[in-house]
């Protein structure tokens, strides 16, 4: 196994990336928690889009969207995904690539509870990812669903969580003359031990 120390050491990949989100929480002025998600569409090309990390659970990743987006169908189609969580003021970036199911039960519903109101009503009021005749006409749907919704709309059935279950992870410090460090942790399955190499930068 690869000697690691420092911001490296440590048997967990979900605790290393709690802390090293924790210290991105101190020094990043803008959402430390935005991942850049990457998923592939029918034909096998790429599409990436910035969306918010919203837990790190003991074994996964958990993020919000709307079920009918393209990034929901994409992930539906392949059940895989990848992001990565990059922090400039701390000079350091975690990959991960993994198997990804659906949070559509109690999680998502609370976490929908937590959303500010105009975000609760805009989940139901968008079609996330479809045409768009103009903006006025999504803030009239806006209204429409204001009207019928209330103060407490329900979370809609075409929104909620997708947890990430890495099967691989990557975590990338800078170094001097572009001579990074880069450690990676593999499994073949989820029921797998890691499997650690350190990389050539």
């Amino acid at each position: 196994m690869a000697k690691r120390d420092g911001i490296f050491a440590g048997d967990d990949p979900f605790a290393i990336t709690r802390a090293w989100l924790a210290e991105a929480n101190e020094t990043e002025i803008n959402d430390p928690n935005a991942i850049a998600l990457s998923t592939v569409d029918a034909t096998g090309l790429p599409n990436v889009r910035m969306v918010l990390l919203k837990e790190i659970e003991d074994d996964a990743f958990v993020f919000y969207t709307n079920y009918t987006s393209a990034k929901s169908q994409e992930i539906a189609s392949t059940g895989k995904a990848a992001f990565v969580l990059h922090w400039k003021s701390l000079g350091r970036q975690v990959r991960v690539r993994g198997l990804v199911e659906k949070e559509d039960g109690e999680k998502a519903d609370a976490y929908y509870t937590s959303r500010a109101l105009d975000s609760r009503l805009g989940a139901w009021a968008s079609d996330q990812s479809s045409p768009l005749s103009s903006r006025a006409a999504l803030m009239a749907e806006v209204a429409k669903v204001t009207a019928t919704r209330g103060t407490k709309p329900p979370r809609p059935p075409h929104w909620g969580g997708w947890r990430i279950r890495p099967v691989e992870f990557e975590f990338w410090a800078d170094g001097a003359y572009r001579l990074h460090d880069r450690f990676q942790w593999r499994r073949a399955t989820l029921a797998d031990d890691w499997e650690i190499q350190r990389l050539n930068p």
